[in-house]
C-alpha cells in the first residue's frame, strides 16, 4: 500500500526564530463584524437552504437557530447534543435537530471566530462545494472584531485516549501549547492506500485544510443513490473511489442515475468527475471533519489531537470525553481562595435577614462573594452538628443532601440578590440535575460553595451549576434549578 503524506510549514529558506510563550499570550475573544448569508443545497433534502451568519456576545459560542420552525428554537453546538453520525454530524434541542454541521463548525476554528449565532431555514447546512472553504470566505467577507473578554481555553494537561475495538479507531489527546491535529486513514483499500495528513497551526487550515472536500466510495454512492438519497449531492462536491473493477456499462449507467453526459476511471482509481486538490485529500478531509467535531468540545482545545481511522461517531464520542474532561478542571481551577481574615459579604446574622431557614436548618455561614452571575458561600463544619447523632454517629459523614440544600440557600442568596426586598420572598427547588458526590465531608471541614449561572434569572427562576469544595477537592456538585416566589400577605 502507498503512504501519502503532508508536510505543513517547511520552508526551503532559512527563517528568523522566535521564541514564543504561548502560556503568557493572551487573546481576546472574536466574532463577526456584520450578518453575512450564504446559500446552498441541503445534501439529503435537495432543497435551496439559506443560513446566516449572525455576530454574537462574548461567551455566546456557537449556536444554530432553525428560524424556519416555530419559536425559532436554538441548538448549542454541543458534543451531548449529538443524535446521530450517519453520513454527518446532527444535533438536536428539543424536537429540533440540524444536521451536516461539522464542515460549517471547522470553518469558524479555522477562521478563529468565538462567538456566532448560525440562522438556518431548514434541517441541513449545505453542502456547499463538500468542504469548509466557501464559509471561510464568506466570514472572511465581513472580517472579525475583537472582543472585550479573554478566550478561554481546554488545556490537555495529560493524555486523554479513547479507541473503539470493533473499529480499531483510536484518538489521543497529548498537551502542546497550541492546538494541533494528526490524522492517519486506512480503509483496506488498494486504490486509497493509507494516507497520513497533519496541522501544526490553525493558521494553515485555510490554505492546507479548508478546500479538502468530503470522499464517498463507488458501493457507498449506488446505495445512497438507490435509496433516494442525497438529493443534493453532486459529483463536483465529492470525490468518487472506485474501489472495485466496473465496466463502461455499469459507468454508463450510473452517469444517467446522476445526469452526467458520461463518467469514467482515472488512473488513480478516482471518477473524472472532479481532480484532486491534493494527493492525500482525502486523509485532509478527515483531519477537517476531527477540527469541526472537536469544536463540540465547546472551547479551543490547546493540545495535540492524534487519530487513527476517525468518523463522525468517534470523533463526537471523544469530543464528550473531552468536554467532560474540561469542565472538571474548569471546576478545579475556579475553587475559590478562602482567607479567615476576608471581610464577608454577608456573615450568618445578615444571611437570616434574607433566607427563611433558621437552626438547625440554616447552612451558610458566610457569603464570601457575590455578583450578577456567580455567588460563593461558606459553612464550617463542626461536631456539634444536629445531623451528627444520627448519621453514622461512630463515622461522622455530612449528608449529601444536605450539602445540596446548603448550596440552594447559598444560590437564594444570588436569586434574592435582583429583587429590592428579599426578606419578603422565599426560594423552591423546582429541579436537581446531575447530583454527584465525590468525597466524604466530616467534622473540622471547612465547606465552600460556588454557584454559577448557566443561564439568565427569567421570571425569578435561576439554573445554576452548584459546587461544593474541601480544599482542593470536590465534595458534591449539581444542577440546581429553583424559583423566588413572593410570600403573600397573611
Amino acid at each position: 500500500m502507498r503512504t501519502m503524506q503532508l508536510r505543513l510549514g517547511v520552508e526551503c529558506q532559512p527563517k528568523p526564530i522566535f521564541i514564543v510563550n504561548f502560556r503568557y499570550f493572551i487573546l481576546k475573544q472574536k466574532t463577526i463584524k456584520a450578518p453575512i448569508t450564504v446559500k446552498g443545497v441541503g445534501l439529503h433534502t435537495g432543497k435551496i437552504v439559506k443560513m446566516t451568519f449572525q455576530p454574537a456576545s462574548v461567551n455566546h459560542g456557537y449556536k444554530f437557530q432553525r428560524v424556519d420552525l416555530v419559536d425559532q428554537p436554538i441548538i448549542n453546538a454541543d458534543a451531548n447534543r449529538v443524535v446521530s453520525t450517519n453520513r454527518g454530524t446532527t444535533l438536536r434541542s428539543g424536537e429540533a435537530q440540524i444536521s451536516t454541521v461539522e464542515h460549517v463548525l471547522a470553518a469558524l476554528v479555522g477562521s478563529s471566530v468565538d462567538n456566532v449565532l448560525i440562522e438556518v431555514d431548514g434541517p441541513e447546512i449545505p453542502i456547499m462545494d463538500g468542504s469548509a472553504i466557501q464559509f471561510i470566505k464568506a466570514i472572511e467577507k465581513v472580517g472579525l472584531e475583537e472582543q472585550d473578554a479573554e478566550r478561554e481555553y481546554f488545556e490537555i494537561t495529560t493524555p486523554i485516549a479513547y479507541k473503539d475495538e470493533i473499529t480499531g479507531t483510536e484518538l489521543l489527546a497529548l498537551p502542546s501549547e497550541k492546538f494541533e491535529v494528526t490524522t492517519m486513514i486506512d480503509f483496506n483499500s488498494p486504490v486509497l492506500g493509507q494516507q497520513y495528513a497533519a496541522l501544526s497551526s490553525i493558521d494553515d487550515f485555510k490554505k492546507e485544510i479548508a478546500p479538502c472536500r468530503t470522499f464517498v466510495f463507488l458501493h457507498e454512492l449506488e446505495q445512497l443513490l438507490n435509496q433516494n438519497l442525497i438529493k443534493g449531492g453532486d459529483l463536483d462536491n465529492a470525490i468518487v473511489i472506485v474501489d472495485r473493477i466496473v465496466e463502461q456499462r455499469e459507468l454508463d449507467e450510473l452517469a444517467q442515475k446522476i445526469g452526467k453526459p458520461s463518467i469514467s476511471v482515472e488512473k488513480e482509481g478516482i471518477l473524472n468527475t472532479t481532480d484532486l486538490h491534493f494527493k492525500n485529500e482525502p486523509a485532509r478531509h478527515k483531519l477537517l471533519d476531527i477540527v469541526g467535531d472537536m469544536s463540540l468540545v465547546g472551547k479551543p482545545i490547546k493540545g495535540k489531537i492524534v487519530a487513527t481511522k476517525p468518523g463522525h461517531t468517534a470523533n463526537t464520542h471523544f469530543a464528550k470525553i473531552l468536554s467532560k474532561a474540561y469542565k472538571e478542571q474548569r471546576k478545579l481551577k475556579g475553587i475559590p481562595k478562602y482567607k479567615p481574615e476576608q471581610k464577608s459579604i454577608y456573615n450568618v446574622v445578615e444571611i437570616a435577614k434574607r433566607l427563611p431557614h433558621r437552626y438547625p436548618f440554616l447552612l451558610v455561614d458566610k457569603i464570601l462573594e457575590l455578583s450578577e452571575h456567580h455567588v460563593v458561600g461558606m459553612k464550617n463544619v463542626t461536631f456539634n452538628e444536629h445531623f451528627f447523632q444520627g448519621h453514622f454517629p461512630n463515622n461522622p459523614v455530612m449528608p449529601g443532601v444536605l450539602q445540596i440544600e446548603a448550596m440552594a440557600q447559598t444560590g437564594g442568596i444570588l436569586a434574592l440578590s435582583t429583587v429590592p426586598d428579599p426578606h419578603n420572598w422565599d426560594t423552591y427547588f423546582l429541579k436537581i440535575d446531575n447530583a454527584k458526590f465525590k468525597n466524604k465531608v466530616v467534622p473540622g471541614d471547612t465547606l465552600i460553595f460556588k454557584l454559577e449561572l448557566l443561564s439568565p434569572i427569567r421570571r425569578g427562576i435561576c439554573h445554576m451549576q452548584a459546587t461544593a469544595y474541601v480544599g482542593n477537592k470536590i465534595a458534591s456538585e449539581a444542577e440546581l434549578i429553583a424559583q423566588i416566589v413572593k410570600r403573600k400577605e397573611s
